[in-house]
């Protein structure tokens, strides 16, 4: 049985350390909200699988809905290792509402699942890892562009803003923008 690991997307965010850098970054008082957020839930990392992750940082209401519509639940918590790539819900409220609405109607499973394996890579890819890459193949079959430059990652349009949650079967990296497969 293939995996699908697509929703780990949503998931990556929610055991988030941050470093002292991390920290002086947070200027603003969402920001600042965040950081109590994903702190909070910081004792969930490594013994939670990408979903609980997910769920528990409370950033990713979006992303689990949308890998439970897709029915990626029980993937996304089996063995792995999975790199998820997850959009925060600020990056689907990119999307417009009529669109998100539609793609988690059952009608539209299918496309919802594409997208959302779409941000999963099979293994664990460690930031380190991603920065020396130029591609990496997805579960949906699909290609991601990466580009690491002046300390910044970016994943095809989207932005890696934090990275290496490690969870019990994979890792998350945060990403600002929903990516659609080609």
């Amino acid at each position: 049985m293939t995996r699908i690991p697509a929703f780990a997307i949503a998931f990556f965010a929610t055991t988030i350390f941050f470093t002292s850098a991390d920290a002086q970054e947070c200027n603003t008082a969402r920001h600042s909200t965040q950081r109590a957020n994903y702190i909070r839930h910081a004792s969930f990392t490594h013994n939670a699988d990408i979903v609980d992750t997910a769920v528990a940082a409370g950033d990713f209401t979006t992303l689990v809905a949308a890998v439970k519509a897709a029915g990626l639940v029980e993937t996304l918590k089996g063995d792995g290792p999975f790199t998820v790539f997850a959009p925060t819900d600020a990056a689907f409220a990119k999307i417009p509402k009529e669109t998100l609405q539609s793609l988690l109607l059952p009608e539209n499973r299918d496309k919802l699942t594409k997208i959302l394996t779409y941000h999963v890579v099979p293994g664990k890819v460690r930031a380190q890892d991603v920065t020396r890459l130029r591609h990496a193949k997805t579960v949906q079959g699909g290609n991601l562009q990466i580009r690491a430059m002046q300390g910044r990652v970016r994943i095809n349009n989207a932005n890696v803003v934090k990275t290496d949650i490690e969870t019990s079967n994979g890792i998350i990296h945060v990403i600002d923008t929903v990516l659609m497969p080609r």
